[in-house]
């Protein structure tokens, strides 16, 4: 396919009226505009004309490829025929508070809605085209075209009029020749002044700078690869290096001159511009309720949101591995030039649906699993059985291995081994093997893990009911250990401390009547005083524990001990893990800094003051010494720690949090915790978190085919090295993000190859071996590329490497990072995939349109914020919590869904459909739910009819609701009942435990709320989606310029 070359229009052309439409893709498309929808193979593809564009070759995963190319079959890859959608990169910012300096600078800044349809017009948005174009260029406008003339640049920032009003034609649809499925930002009217000066007046100023130089706002020189002078390359934090920031601005998003007088504008239809909510809609309907089978390479899975079946024919489940892009580039050149990150995102233990196999296990007795000599690759599809089976060429270093005796079996006529589909290491993507001996710690089979509840009793967690909850649920939830597949009761075994200044370890030994108590209270020599009777096996010691968990409430009831100590607490829980030669886990529940004297004491290091500055960065790294030194001997025993935090004032979280976020932990936070409002949300996390699916003493490494590798990892682990991925743990929510860079060139034929690897012990106490594979395309094309990328998967990568990038770069330089990487990618779009068209028209990849809604969220989430109204701890902890998520968490967490409940269809099995997340979707009458994985709110608006209240909340009208009420009471009427069935769902398959807030319109509480709502301004400080829009047109503008 021949790409055409980006044809600057005149610098400030007028804006074409309408969108003028791309064509792309092959073939004819569908008369209207549609969304170019993800995730489906687009409407009639004819196919391209011969030798103009190789389509990447393929074989059939669950086969090796074939040295011999005749039996690639050049079609299967449906020509990147899975436009995907993918949510954007969770990327936190601080845009300023809306406080608009340049208003003052021109006379009168037109209202709002003007601003936006002046700058908007002046973007005249394009539609996105979906890929590679066609070869001639046609007239591509769909509107009806008028003679415009245009104007020479004006001077420095002054918008230049157009030549009298004009009212763009829309056409109802597009001219025929119109290839591509197109998105309905054709449907803009859009007339007014080109985008001369910069975005919008009544903006604010949304990067912290000084504000733009000149009157009335600034042009700047396109950059090239390198900065201006004299400002260092932001080099690989991001992938690749980026363009400094420009001269004029540093990072603001400048303001407009005011004034833009001009012809009567039309309010700028937000609903023209794309929407996750409608991508994830239409990916659902064409791919939703479909068997996903996996024996492509490079193709690109349905959106994370999207309800589908796998079936592994021999590559990795997207439940298991998802990608940011599933056809690399060629040359590192490329690589560059576009500014993709190439990584996955691993999931290594995510729960299956019930309808899906869980992974076979592979026993190959004392010899072990199979493995390439030279690379040290697992036997998988993509090894290559040669001279008659006797040898197999490795697809990862080509090393030609023999094959061992008792594993040879004769080859079919299509050279493939006859118990091919007998041996799911050579037809699957995902599956175990046994391991033997030499993969043990000391060469000695493991013993099963144990889990330690460590209660601080201190005057705090006894005063508010805590302890005695904590004791009641843990003797139900003892009996819901996870176990082994298959196996009656869980090897797992249990071992109790309570604490205060001083550790209380339990012997619960079963032949005990009573329990009996240890109290150690030289904490600087952290020692476990019993072995025997501390960790045992619930089921036999099941009275003696009850008797333990009786006592305990009772035992400090009376307690003023107000201080509290932390290391000593996991020191303990790691000396038991050692002296009884086994991994585990730690269950820790705190609710006050520890101040006591002993190793780990802190002091309260809080300073507002440093937010906004160089040094805002400390306030995320935790404080050096003793807790740096306690992850590494965590790690080294298999000793992952989970902390329950029960917070009243600051915690120093950043510190606390540092073994947990090392160690594969997690941590949970119930700020002011009070047992009526928060206990059942706490005891859901509780119970989430002992009967999770979980791997223990982990070590994971991603091998990968010649010509790129793993330079990069994110997530809750250790490196110890720069290969081995070190987890204490490793659970079915924690994901690790992996970046490949290039060290050679890859083959269009060949394709990439990629194998993770984790070791780890089960909860039955088996050594065991979790493979998965995953093999991508590779191009010389830079439009298959970007039609092969994965939204939700990009923002991922951006979400975590911006978290990484907060402790040692300041905020405005992560947020500019961030910016400039979004501009880039989406210009070099432009610039090499997209036809010819008017400068003035915003262009985007159909698979990255609605990156910038989820790149903005992203740069307003807490640690990104740089607002003094944010409490240091939260944004700690929210920083620590994206590091460890998987694709569908930062996807839910960018982009909260908010669901009308108030007129949906009771009868309905059927959940309603979420809206975009805007103010300008509610509505004074009805009822909302609104979640992002971590918080819940019902926002009930004024003007809610009194029957809905009687029907919800048994009050006859919404002046009587009053408290803190967070469960709906139960009711026996259909509304009611799909209410909370509703809620009830999304709280079980969350992660997370959510606890809902019930909010009414115009009450207090409702401004929290209101932060969720992502495609407005942000309450920190912040753009709204369209003023970000609006501005990462203009960088892309002053890129290709």
């Amino acid at each position: 396919m021949s790409q055409q070359g980006y044809v600057a229009a005149p610098p400030y052309s007028q804006a074409q009226p309408g969108m003028g439409g791309y064509q792309g893709g092959f073939g004819a498309g569908p008369a209207q505009p549609l969304y170019g929808h993800y995730g489906g193979q687009p409407q009639a593809f004819t196919a391209p004309p011969t030798g103009m564009m190789k389509s990447p070759v393929s074989s059939a995963a669950g086969m090796p490829p074939p040295p011999v190319s005749n039996q690639y079959n050049p079609n299967v890859q449906q020509n990147g025929a899975h436009p995907q959608r993918y949510p954007a990169p969770p990327a936190v910012s601080a845009y300023g508070q809306p406080q608009s300096p340049y208003n003052s600078m021109a006379s009168t800044a037109p209202p709002p809605a003007q601003q936006l349809t002046n700058q908007m017009s002046s973007m005249n948005l394009g539609n996105y085209a979906p890929g590679p174009m066609q070869s001639a260029p046609h007239p591509t406008s769909s509107v009806a075209q008028q003679p415009f003339q245009t104007f020479p640049p004006p001077a420095m920032g002054q918008p230049q009029m157009p030549p009298g009003p004009q009212s763009p034609h829309m056409s109802p649809h597009m001219s025929p020749q119109m290839s591509p499925p197109q998105s309905p930002l054709a449907s803009m009217p859009m007339a007014g002044p080109p985008m001369a000066g910069p975005p919008m007046a009544g903006m604010g100023r949304p990067f912290p700078g000084p504000p733009p130089s000149g009157p009335g706002g600034f042009q700047q020189p396109g950059l090239g690869a390198a900065g201006p002078a004299g400002y260092p390359q932001q080099g690989g934090q991001f992938g690749g290096h980026m363009a400094g920031p420009q001269p004029g601005m540093p990072g603001a998003f400048p303001g407009a001159p005011g004034g833009l007088a001009g012809p009567p504008q039309k309010k700028l239809d937000p609903d023209s511009i794309p929407s996750i909510t409608q991508v994830i809609e239409d990916d659902q309907a064409k791919r939703g309720g479909q068997i996903y089978s996996t024996n492509i390479r490079g193709q690109v899975p349905p959106l994370v949101t999207t309800d589908f079946t796998v079936q592994d024919q021999g590559n990795a489940s997207p439940r298991f591995m998802r990608c940011t892009t599933y056809s690399l580039p060629c040359t590192a050149d490329l690589a560059k030039q576009c500014q993709v990150p190439l990584a996955s995102i691993i999931k290594p233990f995510a729960n299956l649906p019930k309808n899906e196999t869980p992974l076979y296990v592979v026993n190959h007795g004392e010899t072990g699993p199979i493995r390439c000599n030279r690379c040290k690759a697992y036997m998988c599809p993509y090894m290559q059985f040669i001279d008659g089976g006797r040898r197999y060429q490795c697809g990862f270093c080509n090393c030609v291995n023999e094959v061992p005796v008792f594993y040879f079996q004769h080859l079919d006529h299509m050279g493939r081994r006859v118990d091919f589909y007998e041996r799911p290491e050579l037809s699957l993507g995902s599956y175990e093997f046994v391991a033997t001996m030499d993969y043990c710690r000391n060469n000695k089979p493991p013993n099963p893990p144990a889990y330690i509840f460590m209660i601080d009793v201190s005057y705090n967690n006894i005063k508010s009911g805590l302890v005695k909850l904590i004791c009641d649920e843990l003797k139900t939830l003892l009996e819901n250990l996870p176990s082994e597949e298959g196996t009656e009761s869980s090897a797992i075994k249990v071992g109790f401390v309570t604490y205060n200044k001083v550790l209380h370890f339990y012997n619960v030994k079963s032949a005990l009547a009573q329990p009996q108590m240890m109290v150690v209270s030289d904490t600087a020599e952290m020692f476990v005083p019993l072995l025997d009777g501390f960790l045992v096996n619930y089921q036999d010691s099941r009275t003696v524990i009850y008797n333990l968990l009786d006592q305990i409430p009772d035992m400090f009831a009376d307690t003023n001990e107000s201080e509290t100590v932390f290391v000593p607490v996991i020191q303990a829980g790691m000396e038991a893990f050692k002296a009884a030669e086994c991994s585990g886990k730690l269950f820790i529940f705190q609710s006050s800094m520890p101040t006591a004297e002993a190793p780990g004491k802190l002091k309260n290091r809080d300073d507002k003051k440093l937010v906004n500055t160089e040094k805002e960065k400390t306030l995320f790294q935790p404080q050096k010494g003793v807790y740096e030194q306690l992850s590494k001997e965590c790690v080294a025993q298999g000793c992952c720690v989970d902390l329950f935090l029960f917070p009243s004032q600051y915690m120093d979280i950043a510190t606390m949090a540092d073994v947990p976020s090392h160690t594969g932990g997690s941590v949970y936070k119930y700020c002011n915790f009070q047992v009526e409002t928060d206990g059942e949300h706490f005891l859901r996390d509780l119970r989430k978190d002992v009967q999770k699916s979980i791997g223990f003493d982990a070590i994971m490494r991603v091998r990968t085919s010649t010509g790129f590798r793993a330079t990069e990892f994110f997530g809750a682990v250790h490196m110890n090295n720069t290969t081995d991925i070190e987890m204490a743990a490793v659970d079915c929510d924690k994901a690790v993000t992996v970046e490949f860079k290039h060290d050679d060139a890859l083959s269009e034929e060949t394709g990439a190859l990629m194998q993770c690897a984790l070791l780890y012990t089960t909860v039955g106490g088996q050594r065991r071996l979790r493979i998965h594979n995953l093999s991508l395309n590779c191009s010389l094309q830079l439009s298959e590329l970007f039609k092969s990328c994965e939204t939700d998967s990009l923002i991922n990568f951006f979400a975590k490497s911006a978290c990484r990038a907060i402790l040692s770069q300041p905020l405005k330089n992560v947020k500019e990072i961030l910016v400039n990487q979004t501009a880039h990618m989406l210009a070099c779009y432009r610039k090499n995939c997209a036809s010819p068209s008017a400068a003035s028209q915003l262009i985007l990849p159909d698979a990255m349109k609605v990156f910038p809604v989820y790149m903005n969220s992203l740069m307003k989430t807490a640690p990104l914020v740089g607002s003094t109204e944010l409490s240091t701890d939260d944004r700690a902890h929210q920083r620590l919590l994206i590091m460890g998520m998987g694709v569908e968490d930062t996807q839910l967490l960018l982009y909260p869904r908010l669901t009308p409940l108030h007129n949906m269809d009771v009868s309905s099995e059927a959940h309603p459909a979420p809206v975009r997340c805007s103010e300008e979707r509610l509505t004074d009458s009805g009822m909302f739910l609104l979640e992002n994985g971590h918080s819940m709110f019902l926002w009930l608006g004024q003007g809610i009819p009194p029957d809905l209240i009687q029907s919800i909340f048994n009050l006859p009208s919404l002046a009587h609701l009053q408290g803190q009420m967070c469960v709906l009471p139960e009711l026996d009427n259909p509304l009611s009942n799909k209410v909370r069935s509703i809620i009830n769902g999304l709280i079980e398959n969350r992660p997370n435990s959510m606890k809902l807030n019930i909010v009414r319109q115009k009450d207090k509480p409702e401004m929290l709320f209101r932060q969720f709502l992502v495609e407005d301004k942000g309450l920190h400080g912040g753009a709204s989606y369209m003023d970000f829009l609006c501005y990462v047109h203009r960088e892309i503008r002053q890129l290709l310029t």
